[in-house]
């Protein structure tokens, strides 16, 4: 399994030239921590790591497909009908930018007669209608859907009903639904007791395989074309890329890692540039992707395995459990684990090679989600670790939902907490996309792009103004559009601020630099990634001053008094439990 592991790594690595400029550094906005008392069954900790604050693991839960609206359009004010689970909020909760007033009542939506029989107000989906369609999320419709900033042209650009239902529900108009705390409420629930965002967004329009790209390198341009049967982007056929302008292909849409062994046997790509593991690896800091249904070994209940395991959901169905273009790191030579080959032992994962050995790990990174939960429950918890649910559970609309991903959340966070490193633990809650649900906010971009065909926000041709930034090879590129859709993102950890909302501009990219800042010393990935330009997630966390060691107080700045404490959920209701719940501690599937 090793040499065929090493052997498809080679194919790849030969396959293209991976073109990343020298890393540029920036000081760090913190002083080193060091603070250092858990020990690892394995002698393995992240703690040793050095890092600019408290947080010695980072765990980014990285969902699918939904706008900040679609969850928080009345937050902290849930309706609370009688049958629902109740949401009652905080007194002093702050509000967010939402969907008040006349946005309410006279949205430009229903008003635009250009939406035709699907105009409509802002409604609010209940528990019973948590199964939706898929909204069109492509990086045109989305653009032609904010209308050079009006935000008035969802319905007929980005909207899709579900066959059978009465009112907006029934036609594009559904678009335009929101959920509130009687059913995303898990969500609401840990945004009352820890930080959220109400300024988060993706970095370019677009669908996911842009967001998974984005998270880990701040980069959609680069691309390496395997194989395929598309032309570049043009509005009568469409395409998932476009020529950049300078000489090479921007990604746009949805399209398989190459290699691949589950992956489309027809449309394949790489990326050149560097994702935020290579610089983890140069420093030798653990990390891992970790991706329900990647280990292909797995049997599911219903007798599914290999690529065609599946699962079923008592509210959409069933669904694969792996889906190749959501997964990060597969689209790079250097992370790339093709054959999915498994780790070599649990002491390995995170790292990589088998610990205290020169022998490559075959699994390079990549892993089924159960490893994430064995490798932690061991002792061996990596610093950096990226988590995708099963797809059934990652909220995409069409084959998932808010409930079946709510019980995904609570699982992984109630798990965690349970955990001796919690005290130095944060998990990122965020999303690769908006999946084109209405979302009144917008960004008028900071990084334009002028392809003749792909681009339409601000006329033919047009999005945004100015120069575009530069792409891998140093010159300005096309494609890469935005800020583009807002997305919820959330920050769980003891060192949040409690019920805080952040008004500091952010986008998927801020995670990359966030790790960056907090183990890398400010090291960026060049080749005109986002993670330069981006804004820092610091603000949601309450770091400063002096710590008072075994005591876990952090004094200075305003922030002095004690951690968040852990808050248990119910993973079915999302209500708030008294106590860790009993078998938590145990394994997710993967």
């Amino acid at each position: 399994m090793l040499r065929k592991t090493l052997l498809a790594t080679s194919v790849i690595a030969a396959a293209i030239a991976v073109g990343a400029s020298a890393s540029t550094a920036s000081a760090s906005p913190f002083h080193g921590y060091d603070h250092d008392h858990d020990h690892h069954h394995f002698g393995m900790r992240a703690e040793a790591y050095p890092t600019a604050t408290p947080i010695k693991h980072i765990v980014v839960l990285f969902n699918e497909n939904v706008s900040f609206d679609h969850y928080f359009a009345t937050y902290p004010k849930a309706t609370n009908p009688s049958g629902e689970t109740p949401f009652h909020a905080r007194r002093g909760t702050p509000a967010v930018n939402g969907l008040s007033g006349a946005l309410l009542t006279n949205n430009p939506n229903d008003i635009n007669t250009a939406n035709g029989a699907g105009a409509a107000n802002p409604f609010r989906l209940d528990p019973s209608q948590a199964a939706t369609a898929d909204q069109n999320h492509a990086y045109t419709p989305e653009q032609f859907a904010y209308d050079g900033g009006k935000a008035d042209l969802f319905p007929k650009y980005t909207g899709r009903g579900t066959t059978g239902a009465v009112g907006a529900f029934g036609t594009n108009g559904q678009v335009m639904g929101y959920y509130d705390g009687n059913t995303v409420t898990a969500l609401w629930n840990y945004a009352q007791h820890f930080a959220m965002s109400d300024d988060a967004y993706t970095d370019t329009y677009g669908p996911s395989t842009p967001g998974a790209l984005e998270v880990v390198s701040g980069q959609t341009d680069g691309v390496t074309l395997v194989k395929t049967t598309k032309q570049p982007f043009t509005l009568a056929a469409g395409s998932y890329y476009i020529r950049d302008g300078a000489g090479g292909y921007a990604l746009i849409s949805d399209v398989d890692p190459a290699y691949d062994v589950c992956s489309s046997p027809t449309d394949q790509i790489l990326m050149q540039g560097r994702n935020i593991g290579d610089l983890l690896n140069a420093r030798d800091i653990s990390w891992g992707g970790f991706m329900g249904g990647f280990n292909l070994g797995t049997v599911n209940a219903n007798g599914t395995t290999g690529c065609k395991r599946s699962t079923t959901s008592s509210y959409t169905g069933t669904t694969a459990d792996y889906i190749p273009h959501h997964n990060w790191f597969q689209y790079f030579p250097s992370t790339a684990n093709p054959t999915h080959a498994r780790p070599s032992s649990l002491r390995a994962i995170g790292h990589t090679d088998e610990p205290g050995t020169r022998t490559p790990d075959p699994a390079n990174h990549e892993y089924g989600l159960n490893d994430f939960f064995a490798a932690v429950k061991a002792g061996n918890f990596p610093a950096v670790s990226f988590l995708k649910a099963p797809a059934f559970q990652d909220a995409h609309a069409g084959y998932s939902d808010p409930l079946d991903e709510q019980a995904f959340v609570t699982k992984v966070v109630n798990f965690l907490q349970q955990q001796p490193q919690w005290k130095d633990t944060a998990v990122i809650v965020t999303y690769d996309d908006s999946d084109g649900w209405y979302d009144h906010a917008f960004a008028t971009p900071t990084n334009p792009s002028f392809d003749a065909q792909a681009d339409q926000l601000d006329g033919s041709g047009v999005c945004g103004t100015g120069t575009p930034m530069p792409g891998l090879k140093g010159k300005p590129v096309n494609g890469r559009c935005g800020p583009g859709t807002r997305i919820p993102f959330m920050v769980i950890s003891p060192w949040a601020k409690a019920d805080y909302v952040s008004h500091q501009p952010i986008s998927l990219a801020s995670v990359t630099r966030f790790i960056e800042d907090n183990w890398l010393h400010g090291e960026r990935l060049g080749g005109g990634s986002f993670d330069a330009t981006t804004g820092s997630i610091m603000d949601m966390f309450k770091f400063g001053g002096d710590h008072d060691g075994d005591d876990h107080r952090w004094h200075g700045h305003g922030f002095g008094g004690r951690l968040n404490p852990p808050l248990f959920l119910n993973p079915t209701t999302g209500v708030v439990l008294r106590r860790a719940p009993a078998g938590s501690n145990s394994p997710s599937s993967s």
